[in-house]
């Protein structure tokens, strides 16, 4: 088969949202499917102001075209972005079926930021992911939380984590100082000062970068903020940390939790959607409305417990769902895409 996927967030950014699709494609080319990604960098593309980093193509002239010439046999729109708009119009022109995936809580993203009612921004997600035949979600309770805001056709597919790059190293014995880990985007979105202002003894150590890094450095000289970290150095800065504390609100899942649990560190957070699917409070860490309570509760689980939960989340199962859940172009569409 071949796919055609369309996405607003792809290389060099790091998210969540890349990392998933990345696992997703190489598991559908494992089992012999071809995909072909449409991503910013084939635009002009401007920085986002907010995050740099980040550069979106605003007017991607040409996708269409794109989309013709490689006769796909299956569509799927990944984000909402303008990419994901220009080929969903495409798509709803030429009468061609396509699915797509909801990653994360842009309504409430937008909320913390302008102050737009929720209402507004469920009301754009009801009207993109409303065309397409089936909208992937992360979790049981993110498809409960958008059943309520009536979005419809929803599917679980998940999330994985890659064993091999994150080694569980069992410890001797525990520190006198805990340490406690964050690590993602440093944003406002993201709830940092949450972390940053525990009243509980350990060092705090924050990986990632963002708009919000300048700020909550100076006023917490005391933290360390490493910056981004990749690969084997991030492993280890997982599994030297005692707690990995994750104080967002807002995340539909969080694969740095499941990272962390793979190298046998405990998770600490807030009862929302993401923890709730992943972290089992007692076992593989805690879940409190008070982070501080929830760190106390993660010190205590077992690191081998953690480990073990990583070792059943494998991405093999995320591909499958990814695959299952495409709808083929019919044959008549499928002659006229591509020309």
């Amino acid at each position: 088969m071949k796919i055609a996927l369309v996405t607003d967030a792809w290389t060099p950014q790091t998210n969540g949202v890349v990392t998933t699709l990345k696992q997703v494609i190489a598991g559908a080319e494992a089992r012999g499917h071809e995909v072909r990604v449409f991503e910013p960098a084939q635009f002009f593309t401007l920085p986002l102001p907010a995050y740099r980093e980040v550069k979106v193509a605003p007017l991607p002239y040409g996708l269409g075209r794109s989309l013709d010439a490689y006769g796909f046999d299956a569509l799927h729109i990944a984000t909402e972005g303008p990419l994901g708009l220009a080929a969903r119009r495409w798509a709803m022109r030429r009468g061609v079926p396509f699915t797509t995936s909801l990653h994360t809580k842009f309504p409430e993203y937008l909320y913390e930021r302008t102050r737009l009612p929720l209402a507004l921004g469920y009301g754009f997600l009801r009207w993109f992911h409303g065309a397409a035949a089936s909208t992937l979600v992360t979790t049981a309770s993110q498809k409960r939380e958008l059943g309520d805001w009536g979005l419809r056709n929803l599917t679980v597919w998940g999330r994985g984590v890659a064993l091999d790059a994150y080694p569980y190293v069992p410890r001797e014995a525990p520190r006198e100082r805990p340490r406690l880990l964050y690590v993602g985007r440093v944003a406002v979105e993201k709830n940092l000062p949450a972390f940053l202002e525990l009243k509980v003894p350990g060092e705090k150590l924050v990986v990632g970068d963002g708009p919000a890094r300048a700020q909550l450095e100076a006023r917490h000289p005391e933290v360390r903020f490493l910056g981004y970290r990749y690969g084997a150095e991030l492993a280890a800065i997982y599994g030297d940390a005692d707690v990995f504390v994750f104080p967002s609100k807002t995340d539909t899942f969080g694969l740095v939790m499941l990272e962390a649990l793979a190298t046998g560190t405990p998770v600490a957070a807030y009862p929302v959607t993401g923890p709730i699917d992943i972290v089992e409070d007692g076992v593989t860490g805690g879940l409190h409305a008070d982070l501080a309570e929830a760190v106390t509760r993660a010190l205590a689980c077992d690191r081998g417990a953690c480990r073990r939960y990583a070792e059943a989340q494998g991405w093999n199962q995320i591909a499958e769902r990814f695959l299952a859940d495409l709808v083929p172009v019919p044959a008549a569409r499928a002659s006229s895409v591509g020309g």
